[in-house]
């Protein structure tokens, strides 16, 4: 599953890479001096300082707050602000990117850095070129009404949820935000050229969800006062705005020519992110050729298992050797995947089978000792908001802000819709049968994305902390999901029951999956049917389970590599850290240190934990050149 990093756009939390600005006049220019990692320091503070004034949203995500305006000397609530998008708000954007990668490149080269400060760097530098990359090329704010839509929905909710402030403060802040809902929705209707279907259908699904915060927020405003004053006047417009928006987006967007653009964000562009969010030298070429060669193995590896289990669960069959290949490889272990579909929980009972399954969990990590768990003890499992079910429709994780870590940590989990017909449910629970929920806890909470993030939120200076959040590795972060689970079941979870293993084989597959569709759907026209073959023929995916990754991918292009190319580097880092160390080596402490540094890209967690140099690509982007002496996700 994805993350569910409200902080940034580029980091994934909606299906677009844009981020809204604010025009305004930043902190005047000084000339940075000192060491050449006091020079990067002092840059990084100053850049996610003015970057973060830009985006309000973005700020409260990442527990930003107020800052004083040098030119009024006015304290600014930026948790009360809604971000601005107008044309000129966008050319300021532009050229503030531009003008702050020239900067970084010009006075803190990457080569006269360490190897903490080649880690913030990359960071820094690919996060400022996709941003233009988006910017000049791309244009997801022309075409993409889900961007529009989720940002308004991340604003409130995290008024409603981080508490940062006492209840009546964010109350008051959150009707800022809707008096401001009717004007943000004018310029995305000025900036909105055209769109696909699917960007439409699933902004107009998600904005029911913002129009349902909005009564949300009245019912915990006082029966009297300023604030309800206020929220009597404002929340209205703000509902027929958004209301209009949806009839706008089906009648008039819906209508208008695309010029041949659609979902697909071909060759050339994906090429070019690809790289700026994988961080290694690796090509989509060659990860999809590793893909597909490793499908093959791992459904020979699910048939060594489902062989003994097929003859136990059904024996009045045959072992289907009138069967051959592949043709032998579905039947058997599709039969066993069907029998183990049959155990999970009812439709209902999804959150209290999840919230029951931590406990054993916990316990198996201290037992075995696989990493430090969080002495915060913050975790809490909450329906997903409404407004991001379009991505989350399984489930997700929601970190607290890396400069307010103390606060409430989330484990998002979609709940099935009362009206969902009784079919679709029952799809819906057989691939997220009892064993699969083992997985899925795992891979979001425990040791999963709540322990990672709960390492990354001690990583100082907290600048740091924040530059390695704001623009943090997305294989380091999915790949790390997905490795300790592998560790986890080496370890004996579930105490080594086959049934667990081949679920989690079948996971590995929807992994491989995972690549296989981001690359050949972006970039070699993939068909929808192509797809869902791909998916529940050679993956073993349910139909639903298909359609919602169907869905997926064409919201999120490059998002779904980052979980096989973090494995991948993961497994490396991993292989690489025993070595070095010998006898010594052990899980404990080889993931606390890796888990220690944030997320950086893979190859720099080698170069600072072992010295081994990088070799990354540096500085390489095509987009275009600076004018003059530049995301919140991550869904």
């Amino acid at each position: 599953m994805k993350v569910a990093r409200i902080l940034l756009c580029v980091f994934f939390v909606s299906c677009c890479s844009f981020l809204f600005a604010q025009s305004h006049k930043t902190t005047p220019e000084a000339p940075v001096t000192g060491t050449p990692s006091e020079r990067l320091a002092k840059l990084s503070e100053q850049f996610l300082h003015e970057s973060l004034q830009l985006s309000p949203v973005s700020a409260s995500g990442a527990g930003y707050h107020t800052y004083v305006d040098p030119t009024s000397g006015r304290t600014v609530r930026l948790d009360a602000e809604l971000d601005e998008m107008g044309t000129e708000d966008l050319a300021e954007q532009l050229k503030f990117y531009r003008h702050w990668r020239e900067r970084l490149r010009s006075q803190a080269p990457y080569k006269s850095l360490d190897a903490q400060g080649h880690a913030d760097w990359i960071l820094l530098d690919d996060g400022i070129s996709n941003n233009l990359l988006e910017l000049e090329k791309v244009q997801n704010y022309k075409h993409n009404p889900t961007g529009w839509v989720e940002l308004i929905g991340n604003g409130l909710f995290l008024n409603m949820s981080q508490e940062y402030a006492p209840k009546d403060q964010r109350m008051a802040d959150a009707v800022s935000r809707i008096a401001q809902i009717a004007r943000f929705i004018g310029q995305a209707k000025q900036q909105l050229m055209d769109s696909d279907p699917i960007y439409i259908k699933v902004a107009v699904e998600e904005n029911s969800g913002n129009l349902g915060m909005i009564d949300d927020i009245g019912k915990e405003l006082p029966a009297s006062g300023a604030v309800r004053q206020k929220y009597d006047r404002f929340a209205p417009a703000a509902k027929k705005a958004l209301t209009d928006f949806s009839q706008w987006m089906q009648t008039d967007l819906a209508n208008r020519p695309t010029n041949g653009r659609n979902w697909r964000l071909g060759k050339e562009w994906y090429a070019e992110r690809f790289r700026l969010v994988m961080e290694t030298n690796v090509t989509p070429d060659v990860l999809l050729t590793d893909a597909e060669t490793d499908m093959t193995s791992v459904r020979a590896e699910m048939l060594e298992i489902a062989v003994p289990m097929h003859k136990d669960m059904y024996p009045d069959h045959t072992d289907h050797a009138d069967l051959s290949g592949v043709d032998r490889e579905n039947k058997i272990i599709g039969e066993v995947l069907d029998r183990l579909g049959q155990e999970h929980p009812q439709r209902d009972q999804l959150m209290d089978y999840i919230q029951g399954d931590l406990q054993n969990i916990i316990d198996f990590i201290r037992e075995h000792k696989i990493v430090a768990l969080s002495a915060r003890n913050n975790l809490k499992v909450v329906a997903t908001p409404d407004f991001m079910r379009g991505v989350y429709s399984v489930a997700g994780f929601h970190a607290p802000p890396p400069l307010d870590p103390n606060t409430q940590a989330q484990y998002w989990v979609t709940p099935i819709d009362p009206k969902t017909a009784d079919e679709k449910a029952e799809s819906k629970l057989r691939e997220y049968n009892n064993y699969t929920l083992h997985w899925l806890t795992i891979h979001e909470a425990l040791p999963g994305h709540y322990i990672q993030f709960e390492h990354a939120n001690n990583v100082e200076p907290p600048m740091r902390r924040l530059l390695r959040a704001y623009y943090g590795n997305g294989p380091y972060v999915e790949g790390w999901a997905e490795y300790i689970a592998g560790i986890m079941l080496d370890a004996g979870f579930a105490d080594n029951d086959p049934r667990f293993r081949l679920i989690m084989k079948k996971i590995r597959l929807r992994v491989l999956a995972n690549t296989i569709l981001d690359i050949r759907m972006h970039t070699m026209d993939m068909s929808d049917d192509e797809a869902m073959s791909l998916m529940t023929k050679q993956a073993f995916q349910t139909d639903a389970e298909a359609q919602g990754k169907l869905q997926r991918a064409k919201l999120t292009a490059t998002q779904l590599p980052t979980y096989y190319v973090g494995i991948r580097g993961w497994n490396d880092l991993r292989a690489k850290y025993k070595k070095a160390k010998g006898t010594a080596f052990t899980n404990l402490e080889f993931h606390n240190r890796a888990l220690d540094l944030g997320p950086v890209p893979l190859p720099l967690a080698g170069e600072i934990l072992l010295g081994i140099p990088a070799n990354l690509s540096v500085g390489q982007s095509t987009s275009a050149a600076p004018a003059h002496k530049r995301a919140t996700r991550k869904k």
